[in-house]
């Protein structure tokens, strides 16, 4: 009951406002911004970040883990809903100290569960390395984008991508 307590505090305080702190603010929100446009330049799939500070009350209330909280912003934000089933989804929650990796199903048939493990151990070690959450996100992407890039090529003289996703991460 007592652990219960404690992770329920740590919701109750956190708002998104914490969750631009932890970005740098309008500086690192444009850094990741331009870190997704960079990563999606190299391959023809589509990423998109979602960084929360905490659960919705239903989610505590369920006693549900970040994940099935990740993949409901992957639904929510359409990340499921590009052309070619190729989007990615890097979801953060501070007050978990959770990351996420939600993949299409495109990607998911495509794409070994390791490297999303792999792309998570690079952020986390960012982060850990007093990078803060920014460069451990930049981590992520940059593994993401090596990972995807011999499997979504960008077609000779093509468009990296149409864009179909925002480019610029989700607060919550």
């Amino acid at each position: 009951m007592r652990r219960k307590l404690r992770v329920w505090w740590r919701h109750l305080w956190l708002d998104q406002g914490d969750a631009r702190r932890a970005l740098g603010g309008s500086a690192g929100l444009d850094e990741l911004t331009r870190a997704v446009q960079r990563c999606e330049a190299r391959h023809a799939a589509q990423v998109r970040l979602c960084v929360e500070a905490s659960l919705p009350w239903r989610y505590l209330w369920r006693g549900d883990a970040p994940g099935v909280r990740a993949r409901s912003m992957f639904a929510k934000l359409g990340v499921w809903d590009t052309e070619a089933n190729n989007g990615v989804l890097i979801y953060a929650l501070l007050a978990d100290r959770a990351l996420e990796i939600v993949a299409d199903r495109g990607v998911h048939a495509r794409v070994m569960a390791g490297e999303w493990d792999a792309a998570l151990s690079q952020a986390r070690q960012a982060i850990t390395a007093g990078g803060g959450l920014t460069q451990g996100l930049i981590a992520a992407l940059e593994h993401i984008a090596t990972t995807l890039e011999p499997l979504y090529p960008v077609l000779p003289g093509g468009d990296a991508s149409n864009n179909e996703l925002p480019d610029p991460p989700e607060l919550g």
